[in-house]
């Protein structure tokens, strides 16, 4: 069941303000911070067309709302509990390929944005956006229209397009270092002798513009190259 958020006053900021007669913008938020979902709720619910039907705390609760709710908006965090919203968005998309899904994030790496994009995302948004620029862009996207990134995420994607790209044996190594793994318990897990493990962290080094491991785990961190539970 959709949970319900109710403040001190007289109106449950999840419950819609009466407004036209033409049917609302049905949206649910995903995140895993009560707080975050209840201001969503009151932002969303003061817009007399649109009315918040549900949210999830997980990417597996988002999925199952998704499938049972049918909703227009999905505005999803992507560092959730177990199941990423990067994992979600990849989940709902493949049930309904038109579902329109809005990042709404703190995390503003190069590589979460290109990520949560190429995954279907219709927009990117960060946390400390401003609630009418929030409405703006659930408007839009509920129109088809693709609205214009934020600057700060416009610029980490250009810079993104000039890095060279990890491979996916490369990314495997280095999610393996995030978790704390010694190249000879990556080798084993990997199969592969150490020194093909250092050689891949060679490559890594190099593609990260870095020398050290602790200074590659840093930059892919904070680019979104690795998650870190």
């Amino acid at each position: 069941m959709p949970e319900q958020l109710r403040d001190d006053g007289d109106v449950d900021p999840m419950t819609t303000v009466s407004g036209p007669s033409t049917a609302p913008i049905r949206i649910v938020c995903v995140d895993d911070h009560a707080i975050v979902r209840y201001g969503v709720a009151l932002i969303i619910n003061r817009q007399p067309e649109m009315i918040l039907i549900g949210s999830a705390a997980t990417g597996e609760e988002a999925v199952a709302l998704f499938e049972r709710e049918h909703p227009d908006i999905v505005l999803m965090d992507l560092r959730l509990r177990t199941m990423s919203g990067l994992d979600a968005i990849k989940a709902i998309r493949a049930l309904d390929p038109q579902a329109r899904i809005i990042v709404l994030t703190m995390h503003d790496g190069d590589e979460h944005i290109y990520r949560a994009l190429a995954a279907g995302a219709a927009a990117y948004l960060l946390k400390d956006t401003l609630a009418d620029d929030l409405v703006r862009v659930v408007r839009e996207v509920h129109t088809g229209l693709a609205p214009p990134m934020e600057a700060d995420v416009q610029a980490k994607l250009a810079e993104r397009e000039g890095q060279p790209e990890l491979s996916p044996r490369e990314l495997e190594v280095i999610q393996f270092l995030a978790e704390g793994k010694r190249n000879k318990e990556i080798a084993q897990t990997l199969e592969i002798s150490q020194e093909t493990v250092q050689v891949h962290l060679k490559k890594i080094y190099a593609k990260l513009h870095v020398s050290d491991r602790t200074a590659a785990l840093s930059v892919a961190v904070r680019r979104g190259i690795v998650l870190l539970d």
